[in-house]
């Protein structure tokens, strides 16, 4: 995992959900659309931001930091990629 200097295309709201793994029984979780800086046809990602990070409002334009956290996993024979965001602040 790498810091990265990224565009935010889009933020999502933020919403909450029931997750066993948390403290209090809820998660917050918002999915944002971040873009690499330079050009339209930069690489772009969807991200999930959870837990205090996902309180934070983004708008579109702000240029953020962000360490992401990629991976896939297997359910019922597909493969599933998701983008975590582990740390985010605005820069």
């Amino acid at each position: 995992m790498k810091a990265m200097i990224l565009r935010v295309v889009k933020c999502g709201e933020m919403i909450s959900v029931k997750s066993e793994k948390s403290e209090n029984g809820i998660l917050n979780k918002r999915q944002l659309v971040l873009q690499e800086l330079g050009g339209k046809y930069e690489p772009t990602y969807v991200v999930t931001v959870l837990g205090n990070l996902a309180t934070l409002e983004f708008h579109e334009g702000d240029v953020v930091i962000a360490t992401l956290r990629i991976q896939s996993r297997e359910f019922n024979g597909q493969m599933y990629m998701e983008i975590v965001a582990t740390e985010i602040m605005k820069k």
